[in-house]
């Protein structure tokens, strides 16, 4: 008999998350560590937890997070998109405080690209003029 499981994947910058909440106490599971374990930042725990004390659930589901790529704001961010689709999944009547409080928006901002004739994407040269 399979439990029911809600999925939601989260993306920011370079970071994708894989979000499954599972009916239980509330344990947060990132890449198979304790989230104390894997975030050393108090901010970027209160980041992941933020969609669950939005709609109070932080006591009802069990978090498993596998996420990838980016740095450690980064994978904060994608997994705080990816729990809140989870939750949506779980009940839609979640979805008015989720958009009003921005969880459910992609950020959109990304590395900009780095151009020719210049050292990154914006950095020029150093001049001199002679």
């Amino acid at each position: 008999m399979a439990k029911e499981r809600y999925y939601g994947t989260g993306r920011r910058k370079k970071s994708i998350a894989r979000v499954y909440l599972i009916p239980g106490t509330g344990k947060i599971t990132i890449n198979k560590r304790d989230i104390d374990e894997y975030f050393g930042l108090e901010t970027l725990k209160v980041i992941v937890r933020q969609p669950l004390a939005a709609t109070e659930t932080a006591d009802k589901f069990d978090v498993l997070v596998n996420v990838c790529g980016g740095g450690t704001t980064g994978q904060a961010g994608a997994i705080r998109h990816g729990i809140a689709r989870a939750l949506l999944q779980a009940d839609n009547d979640y979805r008015p405080t989720l958009k009003a409080a921005g969880y459910l928006t992609r950020d959109p901002r990304m590395k900009e690209r780095k151009k020719y004739g210049l050292k990154a994407a914006r950095r020029a040269p150093q001049f001199s003029k002679r």
